[in-house]
């Protein structure tokens, strides 16, 4: 069995809290204020984070000697200062980010209805057309999909990487020497030669025989037998090389045995970072894992670009805010058991639901359909009849504000150019069971120019899986407890 030297893992990232909480027990309150020259001001260019900076450990309070009331901090940033554009227009990183944006949903939606993980690319699969961005679309993983890395240790001693934190996926891998093909990354290449912690996984090995989604046959190495691996993202992007276990570093905090991909062989993924951490649902994910050690739990408050205030990225049980959230149970969907599902019964407006057939947010006996939290995904997907009646009744309670022209896959946008503040009606989540999640303005209407042109932050799909993106997710701290099966919200401390 894996094992784990870690109760709680504190992974720090910039977030802003400028809202009270979102948790309601019934969406009373109908319209709420956009900050809109504070909101441009974010969109200037931001300074990228200098390379040489490593582990920025804080260690806050720790109660007696549990252990378990620890934590260990780090930074996470935003993709935008991690990596050269070539360009500061903030409409340019916005239609970039979009195009990413539109091929991780393909992806996804290729994953839920080929009925499979989509971990091996043995073909033979259905593959979605991306049809909801008006312009050439090039490939979201050839840019690279992550929104938001992590600085962590791989390896003994620690060589210091970037890695792409995703909901949205299990495996836990970097890109390795000697290295036959890979993209471009920040750090110098991981070497496994220069750590004494290195250990390939051989074959027949209970390891390897936990991790058959992604093995990818059996290899001579020094004399012995290791265990391949690869991972397909759908599009021709993979990694491809050895499972191995390996000792992964969080500040001075280290967790031994981790069962991670050391990629030979990788192509268009990420670019900037050196791998991804994988925190999906699946047994081959950091989370899972972590196990019995943290309880199946972890949390995550996101950062929209811009700000720089701290949020986290928890794991184990104490990062649960169990008095202070509101939970919901997640819906288990054994075909794709990656992604985490939860039961949305519907969208308000104004402090009103509107009226949308539950159904449309219902999982098939097929494991179709259904609403999926995911941290790579930036804007919400949403089936056409819900999202066409959700942005009608929001355009009749803005009709006092001058539209602009549509922007990508925006189609309903606002010219604000001038305007200090202005009222907007509140958009709000109804869960199954009662609980209600009402956003933050500018969780919703997002610049997609430096020159007031404010877009409401949802898009359509022909696919019945919605998507809650991470745009919507922005400043709120989102729990999972994987062992009770539910996923929690609020409150705003992030």
């Amino acid at each position: 069995m894996i094992t784990a030297g870690i109760l709680i893992t504190v992974v720090k990232l910039a977030v802003i809290l400028l809202f009270p909480s979102p948790v309601t027990a019934a969406s009373s309150l109908s319209r709420q204020t956009l900050a809109v020259q504070e909101i441009i001001h974010t969109t200037k260019p931001a300074s990228r984070e200098p390379q040489t900076q490593l582990f920025d450990q804080q260690t806050s309070e720790s109660s007696g000697d549990d252990e378990g009331a620890r934590r260990w901090k780090l930074n996470l940033v935003h993709r935008d200062k991690l990596l050269d554009h070539g360009h500061g227009d903030h409409r340019l990183r916005l239609e970039d980010r979009l195009k990413r944006d539109v091929k991780r949903v393909a992806i996804l939606n290729s994953r839920v209805y080929n009925n499979r993980n989509h971990t091996r690319g043995d073909g033979g699969e259905r593959w979605f057309q991306v049809e909801d961005f008006g312009s050439e679309v090039v490939s979201g993983m050839q840019q690279g999909s992550g929104e938001y890395f992590v600085r962590i240790g791989v390896g003994s001693p620690p060589q210091s990487q970037y890695m792409v934190v995703d909901s949205g996926s299990d495996v836990v891998w970097v890109q390795c020497l000697p290295c036959k093909q890979c993209y471009r990354q920040s750090d110098p290449l991981f070497d496994p030669a220069n750590s004494a912690s290195f250990t390939a996984v051989s074959c027949g090995s209970t390891v390897c025989e936990h991790a058959a989604e992604t093995v990818d046959g059996c290899r001579g190495h020094g004399g012995g037998r290791w265990c391949g691996y690869q991972v397909s993202y759908g599009d021709g992007s993979y990694t491809k090389g050895t499972l191995a276990l390996e000792t992964l570093t969080f500040g001075d905090t280290f967790i031994q045995k981790v069962a991670i991909g050391c990629g030979h062989r990788n192509q268009g993924l990420f670019i900037g970072a050196a791998g991804l951490l994988g925190i999906g649902g699946g047994s081959m994910s950091l989370v899972s894992q972590l196990g019995g050690t943290s309880g199946g739990a972890f949390s995550y408050c996101l950062v929209s670009r811009g700000t720089g205030s701290p949020g986290s990225l928890e794991f184990g049980r104490e990062s649960l805010p169990i008095d202070s959230a509101v939970w919901v149970p997640l819906v288990q969907n054994s075909k794709v058991p990656t992604f985490y599902y939860v039961g949305l019964s519907g969208l308000g407006v104004g402090g009103v639901q509107v009226s949308i057939p539950e159904p449309i947010f219902k999982m098939s006996d097929m494991g179709h359909g259904g609403v999926v939290m995911d941290t790579g995904t930036a804007v919400t997907r949403l089936p056409m009849v819900a999202y066409t009646t959700f942005r009608d009744t929001f355009i009749a309670q803005t009709a006092n504000l001058p539209r602009a022209r549509p922007v990508s896959i925006f189609d309903t946008c606002y010219n604000l150019d001038g305007f200090a503040t202005i009222q907007v009606p509140t958009v709000s989540f109804y869960f199954t069971g009662g609980p209600v999640l009402t956003l933050p303005a500018r969780n919703y209407l997002i610049p997609v120019d430096d020159m007031g042109t404010f877009c409401f932050a949802f898009a359509p799909t022909s696919s019945g899986l919605s998507i809650i993106g991470n745009i919507q997710q922005e400043g709120i701290q989102i729990s999972f407890d994987s062992t009770n099966g539910l996923m929690g919200f609020g409150p705003n401390v992030c």
